[in-house]
């Protein structure tokens, strides 16, 4: 189940408020535990035993650790905790990866039963994960209601596909949130953007990838508006899924933190990931980059960290190489921005970083998009003029004025162009029309919905 579908928006969501809203406080979390549930057996009836197995398994952990506080013992137990969480990601995510390479490269004819990817594993592995951790370094409590701890895993807003919600960010919220009007409010308006840039831009971006690559009429002109749409789509995709997560968490008492800070304004390949998926980034610095020492240890190690967690972060977005190659690529090009780039940047005028960077991403996500290193390298030959095709096309021309319109729109929020218009604009007289703004924004949400048939989320794949 999407959020961006008629089933949640007019079913689901509201039989969820309603109960959750009409059941006595000591039991709200048993029944938005339930919805959760559900919310996801929908999606994955079978891996919900995964799921529930893994919160069994680190609820015992976290008491373990904390009776056994400062003790080899407690070391002992997170070891164990961590090895089985990453275990479960190994088999379900990387199994098949793994299989298919040992077979070609020792050309053995092995059949294997394909293991399919449950929904979500990658966030709800690294948010249990970072449950027993913190524990660990005294930095949380042990949970030692299972059900509350069962809660944060599975919270249905941010459960499938981020933002990765720590432990300690909620833990107080678990058993002791305010609900009230205002929380509600902005839980509702920014819910409702989010089906905004979900619907209105993200889902019809999503068509030029496949008319660029299966054009009648290749040019170069059609490989960079595929590729432009792409990276516009999966910046609309992805941050509209973490604006109606943080809604619908605001709207239940939960203050998640943000994801994304328009990572298309940044100047250096450095600040776009300050700015991009950002709980990931704050994880893996907190559990991967600090541990390993970070910038405190010598420059030899240092460039190492970055280098590791990069890596980490390709293997973490998909078991294939062109994740795993995304991954080095940025980690090699971070390295060079901390050893001489970021220096050069500072002394040429800012729109020559943000250009770099745009154009780095770009050919990134052409990479990152990519099914195999052939049509990648297809795709950015095309884009360079180095294959057979002319510069522009009738079908190209055709399709950038069809949709001129839909990238100027997304160009412009992209940037907090309009954000900053309206919060320093006669803000009160435009609050008085919100209730009326949000009707029309879900009345053309719902027109489109069920006007199309595409309406995927790109990141449930991870």
């Amino acid at each position: 189940m999407v959020f961006s579908s008629i089933t949640f928006i007019y079913y689901f969501l509201p039989l969820v408020l309603v109960g959750y809203f009409l059941t006595p406080d000591r039991l709200k979390n048993v029944t938005l535990l339930m919805a959760s549930l559900v919310f996801y057996f929908v999606g994955e009836p079978v891996y919900i035993i995964l799921l529930l197995g893994s919160v069994a398994l680190n609820y015992i952990a976290g008491l373990g650790i904390e009776k056994h506080r400062g003790s080899l013992r407690a070391k002992q137990i997170l070891a164990s905790a961590i090895a089985f969480d990453i275990l479960m990601l190994a088999i379900f995510k990387y199994f098949n990866f793994f299989a298919e390479n040992m077979t070609a490269a020792l050309s053995l004819d092995i059949r294997w039963v394909k293991i399919a990817l449950p929904i979500g594993i990658s966030f709800y592995t690294f948010q249990i994960m970072s449950y027993v951790i913190d524990v660990f370094r005294g930095e949380a409590k042990a949970q030692k209601n299972i059900a509350n701890l069962a809660l944060y895993v599975s919270l249905f807003p941010q459960l499938i596909a981020g933002p990765i919600v720590r432990y300690k960010t909620i833990e107080e919220e678990l058993s002791n949130r305010v609900h009230s009007t205002e929380n509600f409010a902005y839980g509702v308006r920014r819910f409702v953007i989010g089906l905004l840039k979900k619907v209105i831009i993200a889902n019809p971006l999503g068509a030029l990838w496949g008319l660029a690559k299966f054009a009648e009429q290749p040019s170069v002109l059609f490989y960079w508006l595929g590729a432009v749409g792409f990276m516009l789509q999966i910046y609309f995709d992805f941050s509209a899924y973490s604006d109606m997560g943080i809604g619908l968490g605001r709207m239940f008492g939960f203050h998640f933190l943000e994801n994304f800070n328009y990572p298309y304004i940044a100047r250096s390949i450095t600040e776009f990931w300050q700015r991009w998926h950002m709980s990931l980034g704050r994880w893996f610095r907190d559990y991967l980059y600090i541990p390993l020492g970070g910038n405190r240890t010598s420059k030899l190690k240092w460039y190492r960290n970055i280098g590791i967690v990069w890596l980490a972060t390709g293997i973490w977005h998909g078991a294939a190489w062109n994740f795993i190659l995304w991954g080095a690529m940025f980690g090699i090009i971070l390295i060079l921005e901390k050893l001489f780039l970021l220096q050069m940047l500072k002394k040429v005028p800012g729109w020559i970083g943000h250009l770099y960077t745009l154009i780095v991403v770009l050919f990134g996500f052409v990479l990152f998009n990519s099914s195999s290193f052939t049509e990648a390298a297809d795709v950015i030959q095309g884009m360079l003029g180095l294959l057979e095709i002319p510069l522009v096309s009738d079908e190209s021309i055709y399709h950038l004025m069809s949709n001129k319109v839909l990238l100027i729109i997304a160009i412009v929020f992209s940037t907090p162009i309009v954000n900053f218009k309206l919060r320093h604009s006669a803000i009160d007289k435009l609050s008085r029309f919100e209730p009326v703004a949000i009707v029309l924004i879900l009345a053309a949400v719902t027109g489109f919905l069920i006007d199309s048939s595409f309406n995927p989320f790109l990141y449930f794949r991870f």
